[in-house]
């Protein structure tokens, strides 16, 4: 009997990043109105785009900073929801080449947003026909090659550019000048994080009770993004070993769980602090060593854990590297040795 071909089907499931970033824009505002914080970039954005709507033109370009999980790509939405369009969405490393952009560049639509997401990552060769576009919207093609080449210039309807970034002295000045509103983002305090909270625990239908709700603030590092995804945890915890509540017994609990203490250090913070004072002393310590002693490689000690511990004054960084302050020695439960602020501070 001849072998039957057998047809199989494999159906991927969404990856853990995919999951989490569904889970993000389910919860994001689509307004100006159901934003919470940023009060002062809020109303200047207002002001901006209220005055271009009475115009009947499009907005100046705006440029967004601040550190992530803030809500500048939010924001980004919500300007093309409050100006009645769509928004085309890319990022600065997704463009490598000035084709790349001029491709996208040509497809925009007469008041289209076009989102850039980490726009200090644009390549130059695309930075420099960005130039153009934003100022005198028009981009060149090049028609051929070699000493045949022939530029032409294409005119584009009127669009606004929402560039965000986390590193906005990166930028060249000829293309942060270009933006006509800059907006700079601060971390949140835990009044404004309680209030993300209890709006995100309404749109997923649950009840948070208010002393919860504190202690997730709390641990949230100032960061909406962080809030949510706390919120989400403690709600699973909640589901699958509690009652369903999200009190604060649960919200304790889910988050010793996943490795969230008191003041929002996780595991990887927890390693790079306890790495600094157990194996060398407080420091100073290179930043490829103590990369090594965790673990982990420097680019992702440098960008992840050591903002947060710098702003929370558990660490310092010297001209001989990075020390851990009184601060930190007092948070692990361990005794200083002699001379530790000497070598901080002198």
């Amino acid at each position: 009997m001849p072998d039957e071909e057998v047809v199989t089907e494999r159906i991927v499931a969404p990856g853990a990043e995919d999951l989490e970033r569904a889970a993000e824009a389910a919860l994001r505002p689509r307004r100006l109105a159901e934003f919470v914080g940023q009060r002062v970039v809020r109303e200047q954005l207002e002001l901006v785009l209220h005055a271009a709507l009475g115009r009947g033109r499009a907005p100046d370009h705006v440029l967004l900073s601040g550190p992530p999980g803030l809500g500048k790509t939010t924001l980004a939405m919500i300007i093309a929801a409050e100006l009645g369009t769509s928004v085309r969405v890319t990022s600065g490393p997704a463009i490598q080449h000035a084709g790349d952009l001029a491709a996208v560049l040509s497809s925009l639509e007469e008041g289209e947003v076009l989102f850039i997401d980490e726009i200090h990552r644009l390549a130059r060769p695309a930075e420099e026909l960005l130039y153009v576009a934003m100022e005198d919207f028009r981009v060149d093609v090049v028609v051929g090659k070699g000493a045949g080449a022939n530029a032409i210039g294409l005119a584009l309807p009127p669009f606004t550019v929402v560039g965000a970034t986390t590193r906005a002295g990166l930028l060249p000045a000829p293309l942060r000048d270009r933006f006509g509103f800059t907006g700079h983002l601060d971390f949140y305090d835990e009044g404004e994080l309680q209030q993300v909270l209890s709006r995100s625990a309404g749109l997923l239908g649950v009840e948070l009770h208010g002393d919860a709700a504190v202690e997730i603030a709390r641990r949230s590092r100032g960061t909406p993004r962080i809030a949510n995804r706390l919120l989400r945890r403690v709600r699973d915890w909640a589901q699958v070993r509690g009652d369903g509540t999200l009190d604060l017994a649960a919200a304790r609990a889910a988050l010793l769980v996943y490795e969230v203490d008191e003041i929002g250090l996780d595991r990887l913070d927890r390693s790079v602090l306890t790495a600094l004072c157990e194996r060398f002393a407080g420091g100073p310590v290179g930043l490829t060593t103590l990369a090594v002693a965790v673990g982990e490689e420097p680019e992702t000690v440098e960008t992840v854990a050591e903002p947060y511990l710098v702003r929370e004054g558990l660490m310092g960084r010297t001209p001989r590297g990075r020390v851990a302050t009184p601060r930190a020695w007092a948070h692990l439960g361990l005794r200083p040795p002699a001379g530790t602020s000497d070598v901080l501070f002198g």
